[in-house]
């Protein structure tokens, strides 16, 4: 039996963890070889424990795989998830108080404020790096001070090609954080959930799948319109999810900017932005502030104002009532499967009834995390 490409990639990535976890018998005692998600092959001399992640988000992947403290072998961060998830951060912190607290903030790896001298200081002895900043890590000689100082790089990506690379990257952090058992169990979590859409999908003709804007972190600037993305990221979960996306028909490309005009010519069947809560480092924000202590009257009332933006009122799909804010974060994180659940409900109710993304949602969180599942998500105009 020939199995559809997607599909084949979860058969291939299931039975990679299986071998992982039948070949690892003392992870801490020996020498680790991998390749990374940027292809480039690295030797551990041994399991790391004292990592520094490149964004703090990816905290959103180490979470799922440890049963206990997920702080227990990371000594810091880039400080963007106190940044621009503060609701996350503050789950973290309320669960994991001393661990929290003593993250080392190292700054931004590809901009100066980064120390080689601090990773030293600190006794790193891996770097966790995302592969969409692959290039910047090059460009700046970064990877080759690290490798002068004998800390190894590690690259994975839940945002340049997230359906993609998510099943490996877990595999990875699985391997250098000895969880592969944990990453095989969320991965067959993953690749269920994943499939409660695609296989719907599949029976879907290319003539019903609706014309679909998306609005990446709508609001962020009150006087621009509008970062998009091309076959990537949010478009192609939107894709995943039965739609037709607009970005796509625009670029090959991750980021794609859209003009007011073109929107309005295109007359998209729905409108999608994303919005997170980024009101604490950014005031003046008019996105959506979703996430784990997000207000429904609040979020109801910013999503009005953004439908009201000058142009966006005129569109049929505002008009019909089928715009739509989804939590931001679900582009960078192993989670993305609820972000394609629901836009898969938005776009075809009638397939989906009985598809449930918040109870898919409740469930990750009973089976996976450290904390409890709160707050608000995504949010529909009314």
């Amino acid at each position: 039996m020939t199995l559809a490409p997607h599909v084949h990639g979860f058969a291939l990535a299931i039975a990679a963890s299986a071998t992982l976890v039948a070949s690892a018998p003392d992870a801490s005692a020996e020498a680790v070889t991998l390749t990374d998600i940027a292809g480039r092959e690295i030797t551990l001399p041994q399991a790391p424990t004292r990592i520094i992640l490149g964004e703090g988000r990816m905290m959103y992947a180490i979470a799922p795989l440890t049963d206990g403290n997920p702080f227990e072998k990371i000594v810091g961060w880039k400080d963007d998830l106190i940044q621009y998830d503060p609701d996350a951060f503050r789950k973290f912190e309320a669960a994991f108080p001393q661990d929290a607290a003593r993250m080392v903030n190292f700054g931004n790896p590809y901009a100066g404020d980064f120390s080689i001298e601090a990773v030293l200081e600190n006794e790193a002895d891996l770097v966790l790096l995302d592969l969409g900043n692959l290039f910047k890590a090059e460009e700046t000689g970064l990877i080759d001070k690290l490798d002068k100082a004998g800390v190894p790089v590690a690259f994975i990506d839940f945002r340049q090609n997230p359906t993609e690379n998510a099943i490996p990257s877990m595999l990875l952090l699985g391997r250098v954080l000895g969880e592969e058992q944990n990453a095989a169990e969320f991965i067959d979590f993953y690749v269920a959930q994943m499939r409660k859409v695609s296989n719907v999908v599949a029976g879907i003709p290319a003539e019903e799948r609706p014309l679909v804007v998306v609005e990446n972190a709508a609001g962020w600037q009150t006087d621009f319109c509008c970062w998009s993305f091309g076959p990537y990221n949010y478009g192609r979960f939107v894709e995943l999810a039965g739609g037709t996306n607009y970005g796509s028909k625009l670029a090959n490309a991750y980021s794609v900017d859209l003009s007011l005009e073109g929107i309005l010519t295109a007359d998209p069947d729905v409108v999608i932005g994303t919005g997170a809560n980024w009101a604490e480092a950014r005031p003046e924000v008019t996105a959506t502030l979703l996430g784990y202590e997000a207000d429904a009257d609040e979020n109801a009332r910013r999503i009005k104002a953004l439908a009201e933006r000058s142009g966006f009122k005129d569109l049929r799909a505002v008009q019909e009532g089928r715009m739509h804010s989804i939590y931001h974060q679900f582009y960078n994180s192993p989670y993305h499967f609820i972000a394609i659940q629901q836009i898969a409900k938005w776009l075809h109710p009638a397939d989906f009834e009985d598809l449930d993304p918040q109870a898919t949602f409740d469930e990750l969180h009973s089976k996976f995390m450290p904390y409890e599942n709160s707050g608000q998500f995504w949010v529909t105009l009314n």
